[in-house]
């Protein structure tokens, strides 16, 4: 873990789009949409929040995929690609023992990332998080479970670039299609219906939605497509796709470059 920890901060282009680039999202849009007033708000002037309090939790989700799937599918294909893996291979480090450590370090910065994001909304654009004890449980959950199953589907996702030039070229437009249809950066129901049915099959959709029934008030629940957060169904999917993700990983993981 600290191998892969060093390693990643030392490479300036991967911290700034998987670990600064939320932090950057959420001060452009909070910037530019606060002009707009409060989003929400009932009829008798309450219950709004700010739009930086708004894009916060679709940021908090979208900061998982990137730290997930994204830095890990272009980093062990990178890896394997270079030919490190195999060198790997012939050193006492066992497969465990590499596995431990990229997940180690997705899960350490996908922490440090998440606390400098709410960080951020809070001192700088004035977001107000909850308080309420079983909130923040609820958070702690989904997080898990979000950068667990994240982690898996980087793992099977690297094993579809052929070559490290590719890897980005391959993975940047799935993450980028799926932060635009997912609710992260527009509110999902202004959406083509079969945008969200497309969008439902897949797992950001169900994250961002559950980090939205932690940050935002209750009666936001009626803005999603069902009228409720579906929490039950947020933890169906998001398992369904750990499950999915780890058989991909065995399935299609090799040390070698494919000929």
């Amino acid at each position: 873990m600290r191998l892969e920890l060093r390693g990643y901060f030392r490479t300036p282009d991967t911290v700034f789009f998987t670990f600064l680039f939320p932090v950057l999202l959420l001060g452009i849009f909070g910037a530019a949409f606060d002009s707009s007033g409060d989003v929400g708000t009932l009829p008798d002037g309450t219950g709004g929040v700010s739009m930086s309090t708004y894009y916060l939790p679709g940021l908090v989700a979208a900061g998982i995929l990137l730290s997930g799937v994204q830095n890990l599918a272009i980093d062990i294909a990178r890896e394997r690609s270079e030919g490190w893996l195999r060198r790997l291979g012939g050193t006492p480090m066992s497969p465990v023992a590499y596995f431990i450590g990229k997940a180690g370090m997705t899960l350490v910065t996908a922490l440090a990332q998440t606390a400098l994001l709410i960080a951020f909304g809070v001192f700088v654009m004035g977001v107000e998080l909850p308080s309420e004890p079983a909130l923040w449980l609820r958070f702690a959950w989904l997080f898990v479970l979000g950068i667990a199953t994240m982690t898996l589907l980087g793992v099977a996702l690297s094993a579809v670039p052929r070559s490290s030039r590719s890897a980005t070229a391959v993975v940047l437009p799935i993450v980028l299609v799926l932060q635009f249809i997912s609710g992260v950066y527009l509110q999902f129901t202004m959406l083509p219906e079969w945008l969200q049915n497309i969008a439902a099959a897949f797992p950001l959709k169900w994250l961002a939605q559950g980090m939205r029934s932690v940050f935002l008030p209750e009666h936001f629940a009626a803005m999603e497509p069902g009228g409720a957060w579906d929490l039950g169904l947020v933890v169906l999917v998001l398992a369904g796709w750990l499950v999915a993700g780890l058989v991909a990983s065995l399935l299609t993981f090799r040390w070698q470059r494919r000929s």
